[in-house]
């Protein structure tokens, strides 16, 4: 089993199997979630001290401040290669 990873911005890579959603930070809603996420010290902040435009949510609970656009996330998310199945056989062995 291997890990496919994708960038998003300044050297950041995520692990394509444990993102969630991809959330827009314009939202009030989510900008709770957020708080929320920084209070249990769970928020990573990966803009280098620019605006966030995205938040994306990890099955871990774990929250993620990009620079980039959620869109620029998904496109490069949905053009990571598919984990190869290698077929072994059994029989041969």
């Amino acid at each position: 089993m291997t890990t496919e990873l994708v960038h998003v911005g300044f050297g950041s890579v995520v692990a394509v199997n444990r993102v969630i959603a991809l959330l827009s930070v314009n939202q009030q809603p989510i900008k709770r979630l957020l708080r929320e996420t920084r209070e249990k010290g769970l928020l990573i902040d990966v803009t280098h001290g620019r605006k966030a435009k995205t938040a994306v949510l990890f099955d871990t609970g774990h929250m993620m401040l990009a620079a980039v656009t959620a869109e620029t996330i998904a496109h490069r998310l949905a053009s990571a290669a598919p984990p190869s199945e290698e077929k072994v056989d059994l029989w041969s062995a």
